[in-house]
């Protein structure tokens, strides 16, 4: 009689099983909270004791033992199995929305001497019973896969009329917009960050994927893939290849090409290509790590006997370490033998003052660039009439395929048609952006030139001042190529770039600028005082 006691009071334990379909309901909704207190209070009624509760914010279909509060479910009966329990839940479509699984999940605790309750469906184990109960798991299965497909079919469609509906990439957000509802738009200061890697990758300033990756470690405000601030390998290629920085949006996975979105772009589609060719072009040696702020020449500067890269190291003396650069190559007259740190760069420093124009000869070449963009405009303006010609031809072109491919039968043929229409899709995209961007925009002058003559102005000032990749910069866009240092006299003859060259090549002339003569009488382009009478 004692053990028909216990054994009755050990069938009166319950667990409560409950169920929302994503972690937004989870946090936004109470759907959690309002099952468990309906399926406590059933438990209430029915003289149940709960033991536990074990909640989910996992879609119903599929696997069951891919819902973490299902597999704890069952673990929890595991560990406990002398002790019968009873698995009460809201609504058979809080057990499983999969008609497989449904079945599957119910042997599972048949196998462990369970009784499931559920508070909106009477279960029954009779033949009718479970005809019925499969009934309405298929039917619950049904209505997940409608529901899926609606879902998807609205995706798609609002990707068609060119917005992003996915997880909104880095350095970009979701916002409400009146017009077009919710709309990726700029998060700074990140995207800020991101379009300057980016753009410098295009435009070679950051030469590998490695220097991409060392320019966003770098900067505080971006984030970071662990918590030593560092960023994935394959967090970088995604952010090189994704083309919605470039203001477009797409699906392969829907078939959706390429199509001009709505929101803001980072870059241009024409940087967006250049990066995509470097991406599938020869791969560049990664950037040495071993470039450090405490030599930032380490690598720019050749031995002057065998040519190849000098190196650096911190040499330990009786006191403290001492800097230097080395030549490391074997067989070289200067192998290991160590120039003083001070040394190199301190010639280096001469060399980049010694390039810097003198604020005469600035303002000189400040009027020539406004000159020079001023006849841009006018050659811009031709070149987007150009342009427009060369778009509307490739119009054409697809309009003349989609024609053949309608009476083509060969399957081979359509294929053909379909790849060329896609290269022509792409080619009309860029020439598209080029007629929108060709004819630069009043108030660009500024945005174009003042970084360039900033840069003329003052490169020792940028070197001196600035980081580490700003430095390397410098480098690359003061000199046309590595300069040379030799131990005994010092750096060869370097050679810089063409704009400083042209700046040189002006200071050091000796001509004297003439009077412009033409079948007209003669006229002035310099400025002159004259009399009032």
């Amino acid at each position: 009689m004692k053990d028909e006691y216990i054994k009755n009071a050990e069938a009166l334990r319950a667990v409560i099983y409950c169920r929302v379909s994503s972690t937004k309901q989870k946090l936004e909704g109470s759907g959690l909270e309002s099952q468990e207190h309906r399926c406590r209070q059933y438990a209430l009624a029915q003289g149940y004791e709960v033991d536990a509760v074990f909640p989910d914010d996992a879609s119903g279909g599929g696997d069951f033992m891919k819902r973490p509060g299902m597999v704890a479910l069952l673990s929890f009966l595991d560990a406990q199995p002398s002790k019968d329990y009873v698995v009460i839940f809201d609504d058979l479509k809080r057990f499983a929305r999969d008609t497989e699984f449904h079945i599957k999940l119910r042997r599972e605790f048949q196998k462990r001497g369970a009784r499931i309750e559920c508070l909106n469906f009477k279960l029954d184990d009779s033949p009718e019973g479970k005809f019925v109960e499969t009934i309405f798991a298929a039917q619950g299965e049904l209505e997940r896969e409608q529901n899926r497909r609606q879902v998807i079919q609205k995706m798609q469609a609002r990707v068609e009329k060119g917005y992003w509906v996915f997880t909104p990439p880095v350095g970009y957000k979701y916002a409400s917009d009146r017009v077009h509802g919710k709309i990726l738009v700029r998060d700074e200061p990140i995207a800020s960050i991101l379009a300057e890697a980016l753009e410098g990758f295009a435009c070679g300033h950051l030469q590998s994927q490695a220097e991409v990756k060392r320019f966003l470690e770098a900067k505080p405000d971006f984030p970071k893939d662990t918590p030593e601030g560092e960023i994935r390998w394959q967090r970088v290629q995604r952010l090189l290849s994704h083309i919605t920085y470039a203001g477009y949006v797409e699906a392969p996975k829907w078939s959706i090409a390429p199509l001009k979105g709505h929101h803001e772009p980072l870059i241009s589609l024409a940087s967006y290509e250049k990066i995509q060719e470097r991406l599938s072009g020869k791969a560049k040696a990664p950037a040495r790590k071993d470039i450090s702020d405490d030599f930032p020449l380490r690598g720019f500067v050749l031995c002057d006997d065998c040519g190849e890269p000098m190196t650096s190291c911190w040499s330990k003396g009786r006191s403290k370490h001492y800097p230097y650069y080395l030549c490391d190559t074997r067989g070289c007259e200067s192998n290991r033998k160590s120039i003083a740190r001070d040394a190199v760069e301190d010639g280096f420093a001469e060399i980049l003052k010694s390039i810097q124009p003198t604020k005469q000869l600035f303002a000189l070449a400040k009027a020539m660039f406004i000159d020079a963009w001023n006849m841009r405009l006018s050659e811009a303006q031709r070149d987007k009439d150009e342009v427009a010609r060369q778009l509307r031809d490739v119009e054409k072109q697809i309009e003349l395929l989609l024609e053949r491919i309608v009476d083509a039968e060969n399957a081979s043929v359509i294929k053909a048609y379909e790849s060329k229409i896609a290269k022509l899709e792409r080619e009309k995209l860029l020439l598209a952006e080029k007629v929108d961007r060709i004819v630069p925009p009043k108030g660009r002058l500024e945005e174009f030139i003042e970084p360039a003559l900033d840069f003329l102005s003052s490169p020792w000032n940028l070197y001196e001042n600035g980081t580490l990749a700003l430095k390397r910069t410098v480098l690359r866009l003061a000199f046309s190529e590595p300069l040379r240092y030799s131990r005994d006299s010092g750096y060869r003859t370097a050679e810089i770039a063409l704009p400083f060259k042209v700046l040189a090549e002006i200071s050091t002339s000796k001509g004297k600028m003439v009077e412009p003569r033409g079948v007209e009488p003669l006229t002035s382009s310099l400025r002159t005082t004259r009399s009032t009478n």
